[in-house]
């Protein structure tokens, strides 16, 4: 089982832990990873592009010239898309990017993801962490201790709303809660900062 250090607030190590092989001692399947990066990007797109078909522009139900004597090639609407201002052929329309991935794959996914942040060690265990109300310096305090003052992914067991306060202003700095975890979160960002409940609530659902 791979051991890393425990660390207070104030940056000073006070133990280690053992994680869980099944969930941060795997091998990181690549492709897996990529796929599941894929999903998540695709999940967030919008998809709200839209152009008018010849069907939808405004005008165009009247037949511009009668279609033979006039030595000109026949039309049936000056809307047609040859014509400017007409509707566009196989333009973009709303649509979802989303896709689905087997249970079982994105389990492997994310498993890999912090198997990867174990092995690369970038991943820094904390005894705990509360704080009494919102305020940024206390979490800017507890990044620079940590020496872990880039973009870092702040994970606890409970949503705590003084600790989500208190990140939110800081550049490159996310905070989620165990249950949120995902892949992208975990890979775009260099330190995972993780309480040792939230360990153990992730090794209750992934292990």
């Amino acid at each position: 089982m791979p051991k890393v250090a425990v660390f207070n607030v104030s940056g000073s190590e006070v133990g280690q832990i053992e994680l869980s092989e099944a969930v941060f001692g795997i091998e990181p399947n690549v492709h897996v990873l990529h796929s599941a990066v894929v999903l998540q990007q695709a999940s967030q797109r919008l998809g709200t592009h839209k152009t008018k078909g010849r069907s939808e522009v405004r005008g165009g139900g009247r037949k511009p010239w009668k279609q033979k004597g006039t030595g000109r090639a026949r039309q049936g609407s000056i809307r047609a898309p040859q014509w400017k201002g007409g509707g566009i052929v196989f333009g973009p329309t709303p649509r979802s990017y989303g896709f689905k991935l087997p249970k079982k794959v994105r389990r492997l996914a994310i498993k890999s993801a912090l198997s990867s942040k174990v092995i690369d060690n970038e991943i820094i265990v904390l005894d705990q962490l509360s704080i009494n109300q919102p305020k940024t310096k206390e979490i800017v305090a507890l990044l620079k201790n940590l020496k872990a003052d880039r973009r870092a992914l702040v994970v606890t067991s409970e949503f705590d709303e003084n600790v989500a306060l208190s990140a939110r202003n800081i550049p490159g700095v996310k905070f989620v809660t165990a249950q949120g975890i995902n892949v992208l979160d975990v890979l775009v960002h260099d330190k995972l900062i993780i309480t040792k409940e939230a360990v153990e609530k992730v090794e209750e659902v992934l292990a």
